[in-house]
Parts: structure tokens; sequence; C-alpha cells
């Protein structure tokens, strides 16, 4: 039963449902979760939010003592696992995820990755049409499909963002959206940032490309390269973006900043303001890497994609484009050998990556197929880089168009 109270009540082991006002009026990435931490219910008392609602089924009513463990107990069972209490941005910064376990493993978050990402499309479609209609931009909906994706990248990184690179080329302007906001919030946390800001990279990171709604579609969809003046059409972008978000309320200060200078560079060459590295922010800087690494890992009207592990060595490579912190943060967040990556062994096999190992770039979980020795496929074997005893391992990455693979996908799903 659901019971609206005023913050002042709240105490822990309460099951807090909702807030009174917008979601920018409060600390949290959402709103139904169980209030266990002191450090949670102090940020809602600084927060200024005066009501709130409590669902007395699942946690303590007002009165009631917290030693009353029954409620608490049934509160815990009914949320979905694995679920932890959300981080506020009063909180002491967390740990980079690189130094955790993810709460799930690849294969069981792979399925309701899948599930967030056919969600995630259908609004974003819904959204981004809106905007193509000169519509205002829906803060809180956008939020919402951010907390979807960041609890799925909380879970394992790895699942959604290796799902997502996977989009056609007909959803490309779609699922790049959701490709980047995932990509945003993984980096953000590589690089330790409070969660408000988290948040708010996510949230950049979902609306960074909105300007393309505004772009002639036979330019936006052409299925060749484009023309000279076709691309400088195509660099308007930004600024049509930052003015249909500027048109909105509640639109974050970060996501206007990121969809106007995630094309700029750091030695001053990029669009529209040719900004220099010290002038560009760091939600432009981040949302740059993000922006350009799902780019070239996806197949677009006019182009194949990379491999995963071949992006990450080409972008290494583009000197005077990304920050170099940001960008080691970035491998970091996604693996020297992203999932999807062909890999050379040690032993003579070709493997996928299928799962990255959380403390180690070079140890991941692999599939292993191939033999280069025997140049024949070999029964479909797991292989864990970092298990004791493992005496195999990568000796760098190899390009699939070369070896003729063209379904590597399959493996690591």
């Amino acid at each position: 039963m659901l019971k609206k109270i005023e913050s002042r009540q709240l105490q822990l082991g309460m099951f807090i449902q909702s807030f009174e006002g917008s979601w920018l009026s409060h600390p949290f990435w959402k709103t139904k979760f169980l209030l266990r931490d002191p450090a949670d219910l102090e940020a809602i008392r600084k927060s200024g939010v005066a009501t709130c609602w409590i669902d007395v089924a699942k946690g303590l009513d007002v009165g009631a003592k917290p030693a009353a463990a029954a409620p608490v107990a049934a509160a815990q069972a009914s949320e979905p696992a694995p679920e932890t209490p959300v981080a506020t941005a009063t909180t002491s910064k967390p740990k980079p995820p690189a130094a955790a376990e993810p709460k799930a493993s690849m294969g069981s978050e792979l399925q309701r990755a899948a599930g967030v990402i056919n969600r995630s499309r259908q609004q974003v479609v819904a959204l981004f049409g809106e905007a193509r209609l000169g519509r205002s931009v829906n803060s809180e909906q956008c939020m919402t499909l951010v907390e979807g994706i960041a609890d799925s990248v909380s879970r394992n990184p790895s699942a959604l963002i290796s799902l997502a690179r996977l989009k056609t080329k007909d959803d490309y302007t779609y699922m790049h959206s959701v490709a980047v906001c995932a990509l945003m919030v993984s980096l953000a946390r590589h690089l330790n940032l409070g969660e408000e800001q988290v948040r708010e990279a996510g949230f950049a990171g979902l609306l960074h490309d909105i300007g393309k709604m505004a772009m002639p579609a036979e330019v936006l969809n052409k299925p060749g390269a484009l023309t000279d003046a076709e691309y400088k059409v195509m660099q308007l972008h930004p600024e049509r973006g930052h003015q249909m978000l500027m048109s909105g309320s509640q639109v974050l200060p970060g996501a206007l900043d990121v969809c106007l200078h995630h094309h700029e560079k750091m030695d001053g060459t990029g669009y529209p303001h040719k900004l220099p590295g010290d002038q560009i922010s760091l939600l432009a800087r981040m949302g740059a890497v993000c922006d350009v690494y799902d780019a070239i890992t996806s197949t677009r009207p006019y182009k194949s994609a990379w491999d995963p592990a071949g992006s990450i060595q080409r972008m290494a490579q583009w000197k005077g484009h990304f920050d170099p912190a940001v960008f080691q943060a970035f491998v970091k967040s996604v693996g020297i050998y992203p999932v999807g990556s062909l890999v050379r062994l040690q032993s003579g096999r070709l493997a996928v990556v299928a799962e990255q190992h959380p403390t180690s770039l070079v140890t991941p979980r692999l599939k292993v197929f191939f033999s280069t020795k025997s140049q024949m496929p070999i029964p479909l074997e797991t292989l864990d880089l970092a298990q004791p005893g493992c005496n195999d391992r990568i000796l760098g990455r190899e390009s699939p168009s070369q070896w003729g693979f063209q379904n590597l996908d399959e493996l690591w799903q």
C-alpha cells in the first residue's frame, strides 16, 4: 500500500516508491529502492524534497520500529535481484569499476540487456520523432531511459555495450544514441566521477546526436560517401541539436555542452568552433571518444563496421584527436580487446573475446574455435585466461576480414 509522507518522517527500513517533484530535485538515479544506508537518508533530508511516497507492503510504516525485520525482509525479497542501494551524489566517490567484480555474469546479463536495448530503441525512435517535428525534449523520459541503461551497465558493463554495437545500418541513428549513453556511463565510472556526474554523462550521451533529426533525410541516410557539400550540411548537426535542446526544459548543462562540442578535437581542428583542448569540457572530451568508438565499430549506411580491437588500435594512433587521459580510461572501460575481438593465442589457436576480466585487461574469458596450425575449425572451448593453471595467453589481435570470418558475434553471444 502506498502512503504519502513528509521526508522528515523517513527512516531506515522504509521502501521509497517515488519522490515528489522532478528527478532533478533529488540526488538519486531512481526512486524505487529500500532505504538502508544512513548516508542516503541524510542526502534526502539535505536535498530539500518535502514529500515522498512509501510502500508499506515492502518496508516499514511511519512509527514502526526499525527492529521489525519482517517487512524489510519482504522488501528485499520483492526487489529485482541483484539490486543494491542507489549511490547518491553526496556520498564518497565510488571505486572505479575496473577494481570491482561485476554484479552479474556476462551470460546472465545478456538477456536482460537485450530487453533494455529493445525498449530503449522504441523510446528513442519516439523521442527523436518528436524532436523532428519540432517538439521539445521530455527530460524525465530521457532520464528514465538513462536509468535503465545505467542499471544494466552497473550489473555488467560488457553485456549492453557489446549488444548495442550490433546495430543494423537502418537502426544506426537511434541505437547509436543508446550505445553512446552506455559508453558514457561506463567511462564516467572509470574516471571515478560522482553518481550525479555519471547520470549527466549518460543523459548527454543519449542526446548528443539529436541534431541529426534536423538534417535532410537524403543526406542522413545516404548509402554512399557524402560529397563535400553534404558533409558541410552534416557538420551543422551539433549546433542544430543545441538549439533543439535549448528549447526544452530541465536539460542538463552537460547535455547541451556535449551536443554542441562532441566533434571538437584536442588539437583545435574539430567543429563547430575549433576549440583547443583546454577549452573543451571533460564531458565533451568523453563524448568525443564514445561517439567515435561506437561509430567506427557499427555498420552504417555508407560503411562496414571495424572490429572492436582494431578500432581501439586505430584510435590510439589519431594524435591530437582525443584527450589521452580520457582515452586511457575508455580503453580500461571496454578493454584492450573488447568483447567480440578476434585474438591469436600463444598456443596457435584463434579465439573471440567473450567477457572482460574486472581487474586485468589481458586475461579475458575467450571462446576458442580455430587452429592456425591445421587451418581448421576446432571444437568450441571456453577458456578463462585468469584461471590458475592456464598456460595460454594472447599474442595480439587478428583481423576477422583477413581470415574470412563473418559471424564471430554469434560465438560470444
